[in-house]
């Protein structure tokens, strides 16, 4: 069985040092707390607000920076009726890529009143349980991922 691959990139135009072992941590927690940790593999980009707008605009049709994108590569195990696409030939689960705006996310930590790395696991955690199928468009599922990402960070001992 293949082990879980995480891999990460940070934009070289970006004046920021992340330490990428901090970054997989977050991944694989909330990897693990879901049950996916075996065999998964995700992207993680972190990215300027100009890409992540860009990004937005041809992806989801909204010509505005955002904060966090997820591209799923599977099909929940959630959506019912919805055929689940074979497992590859190599047996890992290509999951994603979720791409953070870093300046979003020191924005947005400076309006949350806390440190731009709770920000940024807020949001790897966030995108990782988008492309783990969790969805926040109806009032029920906002609580079940809110309830999700607080779990998660507490596990982390972020919160």
């Amino acid at each position: 069985m293949a082990e879980t691959e995480i891999n990460i990139s940070v934009e070289r135009n970006l004046s920021v040092r992340l330490k990428k072992n901090w970054l997989q941590r977050i991944a694989l927690k909330t990897l693990e707390v879901e049950g996916t940790v075996s065999s998964a593999e995700i992207g993680l980009v972190i990215t300027d607000n100009k890409t992540i707008q860009k990004l937005n605009r041809t992806y989801r049709g909204n010509d505005k920076s955002t904060d966090v994108l997820a591209f799923r590569m599977i099909h929940s195990m959630n959506q019912g009726d919805e055929q689940l696409f074979v497992n590859p030939p190599d047996g890992v689960n290509h999951l994603g890529e979720v791409v953070i705006s870093y300046s979003q996310a020191v924005q947005q930590a400076q309006q949350h009143g806390h440190g731009v790395e709770q920000e940024l696991a807020l949001l790897i955690v966030h995108g990782i349980l988008h492309l783990l199928g969790y969805d926040h468009e109806l009032p029920r599922e906002n609580r079940q991922m809110r309830a999700k990402e607080k779990e998660i960070l507490g596990r982390l001992e972020l919160l």
